[in-house]
């Protein structure tokens, strides 16, 4: 007798992904659009929306802005299933 097998695991989440993911959970979080997360980060919008939608290979500088904007370590934005946000400020 053969034991079932179970579904294959789903591919872990790239790193696009979980900052994506979690960008725009602090973000709503705060109530904030995305032009409201650009101007706090002094980013333009169009490049919070590519970084949202992972077509942007953001650079370590600009995340670092956008954690100082959100208020959340760096380490924060790319933690897979950062459920439940630990704010520094």
């Amino acid at each position: 007798m053969q034991r079932a097998k179970s579904p294959p695991a789903p591919p872990p989440a790239s790193a696009r992904e979980v900052l994506a993911l979690n960008v725009i959970r602090l973000r709503g979080e705060l109530g904030w659009s995305q032009e409201a997360l650009a101007f706090e980060a002094g980013l333009h919008r169009t490049f919070i929306a590519h970084v949202e939608r992972q077509v942007r290979n953001i650079s370590l500088d600009n995340i670092e802005r956008i954690a100082v904007a959100l208020s959340v370590p760096i380490w924060q934005l790319l933690r897979p299933g950062s459920e439940g946000s630990e704010r520094t400020a």
